[in-house]
C-alpha cells in the first residue's frame, strides 16, 4: 500500500511538472480554471509542445510507461499526429540488472547453475530493454548461443502501474473533452494483455520457431533457432546471431551488401509474412534487425526479439490484398465497396462520397520517392477520413500499421529512392494468382487430402443408400397421399354433419317460434 501511494506521489510530481494537467484543461474551454492551475504552479516551464512534454514525463515514470507511449504511438486511429509522432521516439533506455539476479533467475527456472548448464556464460549482458536482457554463453557442444533472461519483480511492477493507468484512464474520460473517443480504458486493457503476453518467454520462443519455420526455405530472412531443452517461461535460449545492425549504413556499404536489394527485400519479406503466412514480426525496428555478412548467407535479413507478433486470418488477407491491389491500380470506388461490404463502414454510407475522400487521400503520394512522402502522414489522413464516416479501425489492423510504419522508416534508411508501390504490386498480384486461380484451387486441394481418406471409402454406401431411399420414396409417397385422401374424407363428413346438423337446429328453432306466435293469435281471436 506504501509503495502504491509513493509511485502514486510520483505520477502526479511529474504529470504536474510536465504540464500534463494543462493538456488536459485546454480541451475544456474554461480559460479561468487553465489560467488558475497557471497561477498556482508559476514555477514550472511548460513552453516545449505537448506531445515533446508527454514524452518526457513517460520517460520519467520508468519503463512500462516508456512501454505504454511506444504502444500509444501505434494508435494514430486515436492519438492527435503531434503527440503520435512523439511518442514515437520512444525508445527503451533501460539499465541492466545486477548478473547475481539473472544467474539467480536461470537457476529457479532450468534447475541449474549456468556454470554447470553452458560451457560458458558471459556474465556482461548485452543488451537490456524494460523486460528482459540478453546474455551470450556457449552450449557444452560448442554451439553459441543468446540468453534471455526476464527481468526479476516484473509481474508485480507490471500489475501496480497497470491499476495506477487504469485509475488515469477514468479520469482522462471524465476530464479531457477527447477522453470518450480516445477509448483510454480500452487502451490500457489493451496494453495490459500485451505486456503478460510478453511476460511469457515460452510464447516468444514459440513465435520464433513458428517464423523460422515458414521462412526455412527463404533466401531473404533468418530466425535463430530456439533450443527446447533450455526454455522456460523466464529463460529462453536460442542461436546466437553474427551481423550488422541494419541501422550502420556505413558498415553495411563497407562491408559491400547492396542496400537497394536489401530494401526490395524487406519489402518482400513483409508481404510475404502478411499475405501468405498470416503471421508476421510486428516490431521490426532497427534494434530488432541485423544483415547477415556470412558468406554462405551474405546480405541476409536476420530477426530478433519476438515477443511481439500479428496474426492476419484468411477473411483479413483477402480483405486487405483486394485493398491494397485497388490502391495500386488507384481504383478507389473499390476501396469504398469493400470498407462497405465487410461491414467496416456504415452501410448507408455513398460510395461515391467514401471513393472521394480516399482518393483526396491517396493520390497525391503515387509515383514519388518514398523520400518525398510519408506514410505515416497518409494513415494519418485515412483514420481521419474513417472518423468522418465512422469506419471501425480493426483491432488486429493496429500491428499492421506499426509494422508498416516501421518498414517505411527502414525504406528510408536504405533506399529513399525505393518505390514501394512497383515493389509490391507485382508480389500482390502473384499472390492474387495463387489464391483464385487454377495454382489457389490444386493448394486447397491439397489442404484437404487429408480429409478425402475418411470421405472417399463412404462414397459407396452413401451412394447405396441414397438409391435405396429413392426407389422407396414413391410408394411412401403413394401410402402418404392415400392416408391424407382419408383424413380429408374423414374431414369432410365431419364437417357436413355438423352443417346439417346446425341448420336442422337452427330451422327447428325457427318453426317453433313461428308455431308459437300463431297459436297464441289464435286464441286472441
Amino acid at each position: 500500500m506504501l509503495f502504491k501511494f509513493l509511485r502514486l506521489f510520483k505520477i502526479t510530481r511529474v504529470a504536474i511538472r510536465y504540464g500534463l494537467d494543462n493538456i488536459a484543461i485546454s480541451t475544456l474551454d474554461r480559460p479561468g480554471i487553465s489560467r488558475l492551475i497557471d497561477a498556482l504552479f508559476f514555477w514550472r516551464d511548460i513552453s516545449a509542445p505537448r506531445g515533446v512534454r508527454l514524452r518526457q514525463a513517460l520517460e520519467d515514470l520508468g519503463p512500462i510507461f516508456v512501454k505504454f507511449g511506444q504502444v500509444l504511438s501505434t494508435r494514430r486511429d486515436l492519438m492527435p499526429p503531434d503527440i503520435a509522432d512523439e511518442l514515437a521516439k520512444l525508445q527503451d533506455r533501460v539499465p541492466p540488472f545486477p548478473t547475481d539476479l539473472a544467474i539467480e533467475q536461470i537457476v529457479k527456472s532450468l534447475g541449474e547453475h549456468p556454470d554447470r548448464l553452458f560451457a560458458e556464460f558471459d556474465r556482461v549482458p548485452v543488451a537490456s530493454a524494460s523486460i528482459a536482457q540478453v546474455h551470450f554463453a556457449k552450449l557444452k557442444d560448442g554451439t553459441e548461443v543468446a540468453v534471455k533472461v526476464l527481468r526479476p519483480g516484473m509481474k508485480r511492477s507490471i500489475e501496480e502501474d497497470i491499476a495506477l493507468m487504469k485509475i488515469a484512464a477514468g479520469w482522462v474520460e471524465r476530464l479531457w473533452a477527447d477522453g470518450r473517443r480516445l477509448k483510454p480504458k480500452e487502451v490500457v486493457g489493451e496494453f495490459d494483455k500485451y505486456l503478460h503476453d510478453e511476460l511469457d518467454l515460452m510464447r516468444e520462443a514459440a513465435n520464433a520457431s513458428q517464423l523460422r519455420r515458414n521462412f526455412l526455405q527463404s533466401q531473404l530472412l533468418i530466425v535463430p533457432e530456439m533450443f527446447w531443452d533450455y526454455c522456460s517461461t523466464s529463460v529462453i535460449v536460442m542461436e546466437r546471431m553474427h551481423g550488422i545492425p541494419i541501422s550502420r549504413l556505413d558498415k553495411l556499404v563497407e562491408a559491400g551488401v547492396d542496400l537497394k536489394k536489401l530494401s526490395s527485400d524487406g519489402v518482400e519479406i513483409f508481404f510475404t509474412q502478411v499475405f501468405r503466412d498470416g503471421f508476421f514480426h510486428a516490431d521490426m525496428h532497427p534494434g530488432n534487425i541485423l544483415v547477415s555478412i556470412d558468406p554462405a548467407t551474405f546480405g541476409r535479413y536476420i530477426a530478433l526479439d519476438f515477443g511481439i507478433v500479428g496474426t492476419l486470418t484468411d477473411y483479413d488477407k483477402d480483405y486487405l490484398s483486394q485493398n491494397f491491389l485497388a490502391f495500386f491500380r488507384r481504383d478507389y470506388k473499390r476501396v469504398a465497396e469493400a470498407h462497405i461490404e465487410s461491414g467496416w463502414a456504415p452501410k448507408e454510407t455513398r460510395v461515391d462520397e467514401l471513393e472521394a475522400a480516399v482518393r483526396a487521400c491517396c493520390e497525391p503520394i503515387f509515383d514519388r520517392p518514398l523520400r518525398d512522402i510519408s506514410f505515416g502522414q497518409v494513415l494519418l489522413r485515412l483514420f481521419q477520413t474513417s472518423r468522418r464516416f465512422n469506419v471501425e479501425v480493426q483491432p488486429q489492423l493496429v500491428l499492421l500499421q506499426k509494422t508498416l510504419l516501421n518498414i517505411e522508416g527502414l525504406g528510408r534508411q536504405l533506399d529513399p529512392d525505393l518505390d514501394l508501390w512497383k515493389t509490391a504490386k507485382p508480389y500482390l498480384e502473384r499472390w492474387m494468382d495463387e489464391q483464385v486461380g487454377w495454382r489457389g484451387m490444386i493448394a486447397r486441394f491439397k489442404e484437404e487430402a487429408t480429409h478425402y481418406n475418411k470421405i472417399i471409402p463412404e462414397i459407396p454406401r452413401l451412394l447405396h443408400d441414397a438409391l435405396s431411399m429413392q426407389a422407396h420414396e414413391p410408394r411412401q409417397n403413394a401410402d402418404l397421399l392415400k392416408q391424407l385422401v382419408d383424413e380429408q374424407r374423414r374431414t369432410n363428413r365431419m364437417l357436413g354433419f355438423i352443417v346439417f346438423f346446425g341448420l336442422g337446429l337452427a330451422g327447428g328453432i325457427i318453426l317453433a317460434q313461428v308455431m308459437l306466435r300463431w297459436y297464441k293469435l289464435v286464441n286472441w281471436w
